[in-house]
């Protein structure tokens, strides 16, 4: 179970990884706002249920409670991005402008983004090391 882990946490960082290039991407698109970041709001919701599936996963395996908490802090890190997405828009005036308060709490939105980026490091890293039982004694 632990090695399923491990690989749902490489799919995570793979992912927020993409995820990244796919903001880069419909910041620089010539469509329409909505339709640049189609891709992008697609695999954060992708990103959202690998954490989901990830925690339970983690959960089953035994993994340890540090390690489940951060997984899950993964994907509260990820519901807390459509948060901020929501509340820019509430704040942005009618039709495609925005404001100056919509865009400073936009910007919460790529730093929350790196949070994730760090965190599904982190993870990833933790996964890879070999469980407490796993590990060879220590010569006194």
């Amino acid at each position: 179970m632990r090695k399923i882990f491990l690989g749902f946490a490489v799919l995570i960082l793979a992912a927020v990884v993409v995820q990244f290039y796919l903001a880069a991407v419909g910041a620089f698109d010539s469509a329409p706002n909505d339709e640049a970041f189609d891709a992008h709001a697609i695999l954060g919701t992708a990103i959202l249920l690998l954490a989901v599936v990830a925690t339970i996963v983690a959960a089953a395996g035994k993994v340890g409670g540090r390690l489940i908490g951060m997984t899950a802090g993964i994907a509260g890190l990820v519901l807390l991005q459509s948060l901020i997405r929501v509340l820019a828009d509430a704040l942005n005036d009618s039709g495609d402008t925005s404001s100056t308060a919509g865009t400073l709490v936009f910007g919460l939105h790529a730093l929350n983004g790196l949070a994730i980026l760090g965190l599904s490091g982190r993870v990833l890293a933790e996964a890879r090391r070999p469980a407490a039982s796993q590990q060879p004694p220590v010569a006194a």
